[in-house]
């Protein structure tokens, strides 16, 4: 158990106060308050009384040690609070003796909507115009206005059809005189089907049909379109520049109603621009003009903000090899400046204020001598001057802000320091004052043991390659463990654990069998320079297993202990091929692999995901890296797992994999769970996994489970 660690916060809206809570010795959960002008820090509520008041008109039972205020929300004049139970939304009037009342049924959540549901381009409901006066619409594929003082209908294209339409999803010009969308060329959809083999609310099995484009799949054309209300006419726009397209997105009418911006995303990633449209006459000018030989990582790093009263954009850009910002002037396209420079990065924007053309952002890298993952928060004007960095202790920082962005509470830690929160001035950075300072010496008093942040160079001998070492609390240095690497090695991020966390699920209780766990971000991720990511373009099956490779045997080098004649891998999705892929194509170092819902040909997976980075048009490249096609490499052993419904990555993508290590001749093990979607195993899986690895690492019995 952790104390004084600051376990949920939030700002009250529209106020410098916020409450947060923690765990202490003897009291519990507190909830505490802090003022942020006053830095004066108390009690939120008398504990006691509202769990009372609870037991009282809630009629569950409570604990003043653990309150169960779910979702809980204050008022900005603190007079009282709401919280979840019961399914209600309860209100507790602080400043009337703690009378609780019950506001109206807690809304059940939904569930999350399918990510590959391409919209209705022709389903969205008339729009209506700024000024409120007239409201356009589409009708037999055309796009219609109407007035809705006299509703005068005004026919304004003519040339829609059902297999090339005039899409609903209108935008208006803030003067009402124009408006834009797009003529949609519509693609053949593709689907995947699966069957759940035992739903919960029926005895018969249930079909699935789901959109599912995957890579190299027709993708629908949009074509933008420009018409002038006020003259009823439509004015020509050339898209044709714009056909070879992944993507239009982003639309946007300058205040002033004299230009709309469109963001292209060309098929294969490799050129993204934003184009300018001028109204009056629908001419075309490219304002920002991306180019990579590799990829772009538009889902990644993809930033674009417009400064309404300059007309300046503030863009994102890896054009000098490291991720920075530009500031571009929104009319000719001029870069001004470049806000952000040096072998670092930008990790995010967090506030733009236009008003004192400040910049608050997250980077990292920055600083020689630490971590290059950890985040820090920065302060920049939009000239690049006056750079400071506002989190400047060498950890990695986690940062909530006021509403006003005038303070903000930064928590920072590392893997294996404890978490220290603070509240400090977002003008400078100043420390006003500490809220809490975790505490771990209940769990060193049981044994546990930190992971340990482990470097090594990388396959060029020249880069930092950065993992963690995780080690069972029962360690002992002059026995000998086998290695088991956990392996995410998805180019979207980097994914080493850089803040504290006592419990890591998929580590801990696997460790504690006998292991050590490792982790790694090699070659081919993000978060470091451009030629660090541009590693897994066209090759996912890299995987920065060359840098991994030589990192293990590095830290083996230096912990005798670490045995690498006993080395395993395992992961789920993107980490499912990946740990396939380290028994297939690097079988001299890795022994035994557990893969879970893996994208094992990416051929069969996502379009979006993996046309990103193994690019546009399909090619042998894509047979290079499939573990399908390489099936018969296998030589250590492998357990695969899937659920039978995962509608992230196509579960007959480990059926197929299944299908040609069986062609092969090969011995392996599959686990299929009914009615699961995308998952790592959960804990069926759990289990099978970690008998799996005693089996094949340690060679010791498992348990017999059914008795």
């Amino acid at each position: 158990m952790i104390l004084h660690d600051v376990l949920d916060l939030q700002w009250i809206e529209n106020t410098h106060v916020l409450w947060y809570k923690t765990r202490t010795l003897d009291e519990g959960i507190k909830f505490y308050l802090i003022d942020a002008d006053k830095q004066d820090r108390r009690d939120a509520f008398d504990h006691d009384r509202l769990a009372y008041c609870i037991e009282q008109r809630v009629k569950i039972k409570v604990s003043k040690d653990n309150l169960p205020l779910r979702n809980l929300r204050f008022s900005n004049d603190l007079s009282n609070l709401t919280f979840e139970q019961k399914d209600t939304l309860w209100r507790c009037h602080l400043s009337d003796d703690y009378r609780l009342e019950a506001l109206h049924p807690v809304e059940k959540r939904m569930r999350r909507s399918y990510w590959g549901k391409i919209r209705n381009e022709l389903g969205n409901r008339p729009v209506i115009s700024p000024d409120g006066k007239t409201e356009a619409f589409i009708r037999d594929y055309n796009v219609f206005v109407r007035d809705l003082k006299n509703q005068m209908t005004t026919q304004l294209s003519f040339d829609g059809s059902a297999g090339d339409y005039y899409s609903s999803f209108i935008v208006w010009s803030p003067d009402s005189r124009y408006l834009t969308t797009n003529k949609v060329r519509p693609n053949e959809k593709r689907y995947i089907h699966f069957v759940e083999s035992a739903p919960a609310d029926q005895l018969q099995p249930r079909l699935h049909k789901l959109e599912y484009l995957k890579p190299g799949d027709a993708l629908p054309i949009y074509r933008p379109s420009l018409f002038d209300v006020e003259k009823g006419i439509q004015i020509n726009v050339d898209t044709r520049p714009f056909e070879n397209q992944y993507s239009i997105s982003h639309v946007k009418w300058d205040s002033d109603s004299q230009a709309f911006t469109f963001e292209f995303n060309q098929r294969g990633h490799q050129v993204y621009q934003v184009v300018r449209v001028e109204a009056q006459t629908g001419e075309i000018q490219i304002i920002v003009d991306e180019r990579s030989d590799t990829f772009i990582d538009y889902s990644g790093k993809h930033f674009r903000y417009d400064v309404e009263n300059t007309g300046e954009i503030i863009w994102a850009s890896e054009r000098d090899g490291w991720n920075h910002l530009y500031l571009i002037d929104g009319e000719t396209g001029k870069i001004k400046n470049q806000i952000t420079k040096g072998n670092w990065v930008v990790r995010g924007v967090e506030h733009i204020d236009e008003q004192n053309r400040i910049i608050i952002f997250k980077g990292s890298g920055r600083n020689k001598d630490e971590d290059p993952y950890f985040v820090h928060y920065y302060r920049v004007g939009f000239d690049g001057k006056g750079l400071i960095d506002l989190t400047p202790e060498k950890r990695n920082h986690e940062a909530k802000f006021s509403g006003d962005y005038s303070y903000f509470i930064d928590t920072y830690s590392t893997v294996n320091i404890p978490p220290v929160s603070v509240l400090r001035n977002a003008a400078d950075g100043a420390r006003l004052m500490t809220l809490e300072e975790a505490d771990i010496s209940l769990l060193e008093k049981h044994g546990w043991i930190a992971p340990e942040p482990f470097v090594a160079k990388g396959r060029d001998g020249k880069t930092d390659i950065w993992g963690n070492i995780y080690r069972p609390t029962t360690f002992d240095p002059t026995r000998s463990y086998p290695i088991i690497e956990y392996i995410y090695a998805g180019p979207q991020s980097s994914f080493v654990q850089k803040n504290f966390n006592a419990y890591v699920p998929p580590f801990s209780g696997l460790a504690e069998l006998g292991f050590i766990i490792v982790q790694i971000d090699g070659m081919g991720t993000s978060n470091r320079s451009k030629a660090f990511h541009d590693v897994c373009y066209r090759n996912l099956k890299d995987a920065g297993f060359p840098d991994r490779i030589r990192w293990i045997k590095a830290a083996a080098e230096q912990y005798s202990y670490m045995d690498t004649t006993r080395v395993g891998i395992f992961g789920s999705s993107a980490g499912g091929q990946n740990a396939m892929a380290g028994v297939l194509f690097h079988p001299d170092f890795y022994d035994a692999a557990v893969a879970s819902c893996g994208c094992h040909d990416n051929r069969m997976d996502k379009m979006w995901w993996n046309e990103q980075w193994m690019g546009y048009p399909i090619g042998p490249h894509y047979a290079a890296s499939s573990n399908v096609e390489n099936a018969h490499l296998l030589q250590g052993d492998l357990l695969l797992i899937v659920g039978e419904i995962d509608d992230n990555v196509d579960p007959a993508s480990t059926m197929q994999v299944a299908n040609a290590l069986i062609k092969a001749g090969k011995e392996f093990e599959l686990v299929v769970l009914p009615g699961v979607g995308h998952t790592l195993g959960g804990a069926y899986g759990e289990r099978k996994r970690r008998d799996f690895f005693v089996r094949t690492l340690l060679h010791e019995s498992t348990p017999l489970w059914n008795e």
